[in-house]
Parts: structure tokens; sequence; C-alpha cells
């Protein structure tokens, strides 16, 4: 877990480093609101006929994606706020049942107040996350049945941090905000955590759902956040973004820091077509333990508002 979190913190630091390099060629910001968003679709889909042989399964996917910024800037006053929605679901031919590639819903805002000329601020942020759909076990029963067990849905989890900190900001596409006193609350639906007092058994093992204990819908975290944000051109028409998430608990294993880290690489073929990479890794003991990995590949259709 060290050296993979080492290696994510060495890939942040080198691309920082190098859209810093990037942000020097423009302008200065300018007061006022500036929106930006985008909407995309990517699709896949694969096919296999009976006399195929090959091997291969026939299945087809899709994903919607949208991130929307809202941001504000009045002398040294800066206000950033971003969404990011994303679903995406996919059905292979032998399955009874649909299963999800891509579940999140996010909102992130931060505010700073410049120090003197500096590229440094005070700030408050506040990030909230959860998804939009069920999520399932699969399985399947003592006649070959497949079968699915919910697992999560909208809200449960659901995660809302928030705390001040100081903010290095060299450009609304360059910024590292650091958050030492961060205070986190984890919701969830009582259903998933529901048990008998009366049964020491099933007590005894239970184990906690998101970190939440038996018969609790909530848990509360405290501790230091990093968060990162750089997006810059590695060539004409491709842009590469990054976003990267460090939470450590101060009262519970401060040592197993979480951390979410996403790479967005859009490949633009024209005004409406691109190919998208989607490179997501998240570590969470609270959740599972181990790394949870993503990766969309596809090409996407795209609008620009």
């Amino acid at each position: 877990m060290k050296k993979t979190l080492l290696t994510l913190v060495l890939l942040a630091t080198s691309t920082i480093a190098f859209a810093q390099e990037e942000e020097k060629k423009e302008e200065a910001p300018k007061d006022g609101w500036t929106r930006a968003g985008n909407l995309s679709f990517l699709f896949n889909q694969a096919a296999f006929n009976h006399e195929w042989l090959g091997g291969g399964t026939s299945n087809i996917a899709g994903n919607l994606s949208l991130t929307y910024d809202f941001n504000y800037r009045k002398g040294k006053l800066t206000w950033d706020n971003k969404i990011i929605a994303d679903y995406g679901l996919t059905k292979l031919k032998d399955q009874e049942f649909t299963r999800k590639t891509n579940d999140r819903l996010e909102f992130n805002s931060l505010i700073g107040q410049q120090i003197k000329e500096s590229n440094w601020y005070y700030s408050f942020f506040l990030n909230f996350r959860t998804q939009f759909d069920k999520g399932y076990v699969f399985g399947e029963d003592a006649n070959g049945n497949e079968t699915r067990t919910e697992t999560t849905h909208i809200f449960s989890p659901a995660y809302l941090q928030f705390g001040p900190g100081m903010l290095w900001k060299k450009s609304d596409n360059l910024k590292v905000n650091i958050a030492p006193a961060t205070a986190r609350f984890i919701f969830v639906d009582g259903d998933f955590t529901k048990v008998d007092t009366a049964d020491q058994a099933a007590l005894d093992a239970y184990v906690p759902y998101f970190g939440v204990e038996a018969n609790e819908t909530s848990r509360f975290e405290f501790g230091a956040a990093l968060n990162a944000y750089a997006k810059f051109e590695l060539m004409k028409n491709v842009s590469m973004e990054n976003i990267l998430n460090l939470y450590a608990n101060y009262l519970e294993d401060p040592q197993n820091v979480d951390i979410d880290y996403t790479a967005n690489v859009v490949m633009q073929i024209n005004k409406y077509l691109s190919t998208n990479i989607t490179f997501q890794a998240i570590y969470d003991d609270n959740a599972v333990e181990g790394f949870q990995i993503r990766e969309v590949f596809g090409l996407g259709v795209n609008y620009g508002f």
C-alpha cells in the first residue's frame, strides 16, 4: 500500500510540475463568474455468432458522464465549484442481470482568500459524494441460477467532509488544498446495519458497514485532507485531467490513508467525437481491504456548454 501511495504522490507531483509550466502561458483570470460543462456518452459493443471459434461473449455497454464547473472570482476572493456525475451499465449475453460499470455523484466547493500577491490562500472546502443507483453482489444459487444481493444504494453510503485549510492555486486548472482539521461524516441506511441486540452471535459476527457500527446510521471522523487538481494538454487535441484526494483519520488508524485518484484523458477527434480513457483507484479500508480499480475506454459523443 505504501508503494502504491508513493507512486500516486509522485505521479501527482510530476503532473503538477508539468502543468505549472503549461499555466505560464495563460492570461491572468478576470473577476466574475466562469462556467463550463461537458456531457459525454461512451459506447462499447462486441458481438460473436455461434460459429465463432476464437472465444468471447456478446456484450453491450454505455457510460454517461457530466462535469460542470462554476467558479467565481472577485479581487482576492475565489470560489470554485464542481459537479461530477457518472453512470454506466453493461449487459453480457448469458447473464440475467444488467450490471453497473460506473456510478458516482459528487459535489466539490472550495473558497479561498488570497494572501497578499502570492499563490497561497486561506481556504475552506466542502465535498459530498454518493451514488445514483443500487449496487449488488452477484452469485449463484444451488441450481446454478444467477442471484444478486443489494449492498448499496443512493445515500448509502454518502460521504460529507469539510474543513479549513491552506490553498495553493496557480489557476482554475492547477491547485492543491491542504486541510489539517477536516470533519468527515459517513451516512448509511440503517437496513444495512440492523442487528438484533439480543443475538450476541450476530453482534460478534457483524462487520462494520463502511465503518459504521451495528444499528447505527452514521460515523464521524476527524482528520487531515489533501485535494489536488491538475488539467493540461499533453499534445494538440489531447488533454489530461488529474484529481487526487487523500484523507487520514486522526481518531482511528491514521496511518491508513484513504486514497481516491482519477485520471481522465480525452483525445478530441472533432467538436462532438472523442476517445475517452478514465482510470480510477480507490483505497478505503472501511469499505474493502485493498484497492478498488476502475478503467473505462471508449468512443465518446461530447457536448460542451
